[in-house]
């Protein structure tokens, strides 16, 4: 038998398969505290908790994972983010009682002046302060999900200009300095911070300033390259 006689014998249902789903871990920089974007089940299983934005895959339209992702946060929320991560993938048979669940979850760090409008104008969807989360029951094992990229993005924040994008397009190196240390959890050192931030060459003096503590402060705009840059060392270091 060829491959091409045993493909158009193939029965795809004579076999399990898992329920299969993406989940999206949205993360933002706001009221200078991290957050993380939910929304409200409307549906059993878990109807009525919050959980993180996702659902199944769509065999008919959905020609890649990341079509799925970009689908379901535009119908569940209306965010459209810059760019997304793959995290992780998780499955066994006690994450969803529907039955065997395989999950593949994506992450991304978006500026909150990009989703406002959108996010307001849905009653189901709204960001929650990572303090806040953690008395919030979530739905499955989204908990779990998001603590593992909450710690991605800690680590990226550690040794990347990341954070730099859930900034609006101008910012200051003060604001750029907290978003990082709200990031990390912990102080930078403030000289030691700008001096790599100088010799990495990855901002952009717009020759504009902002009365910040009493006296004017620059604004910069990151360099497109600035997303690929990695410092030699930690900046907590």
């Amino acid at each position: 038998m060829t491959e091409k006689e045993f493909l158009s014998t193939y029965n795809r249902h004579d076999f399990l398969s898992p329920l299969f789903s993406i989940d999206t871990v949205l993360f933002t920089y706001h009221e200078n505290t991290l957050k993380v974007l939910l929304v409200e089940r409307a549906n059993h299983p878990e109807k009525g908790k919050w959980g993180l934005p996702g659902g199944f895959i769509n065999e008919v339209s959905d020609k890649t994972l990341e079509e799925t992702v970009y689908r379901k946060l535009k119908e569940k929320t209306g965010v459209i983010p810059p760019y997304i991560e793959q995290l992780c993938t998780v499955g066994n048979a006690q994450r969803d009682p529907r039955g065997w669940s395989v999950t593949v979850c994506y992450t991304a760090l978006i500026a909150h002046q990009a989703c406002a409008a959108h996010i307001e104008s849905v009653s189901s969807v709204k960001w929650v302060t990572i303090d806040e989360i953690d008395s919030i029951p979530l739905a499955f094992d989204h908990y779990q999900l998001y603590l593992q990229a909450r710690e991605r993005l800690q680590q990226k924040s550690l040794y990347s200009i990341v954070p730099g994008f859930a900034l609006p397009e101008v910012f200051t190196l003060a604001e750029l300095q907290h978003v990082h240390e709200v990031l990390i959890g912990k102080p930078i050192q403030n000289k030691s911070f700008r001096r790599r931030l100088e010799q990495a060459d990855l901002l952009i003096d717009t020759g504009e300033k902002r009365q910040e503590r009493g006296r004017p402060a620059n604004l910069y705009r990151l360099k497109s390259q600035s997303a690929d840059y990695r410092f030699v060392r930690n900046l907590e270091n």
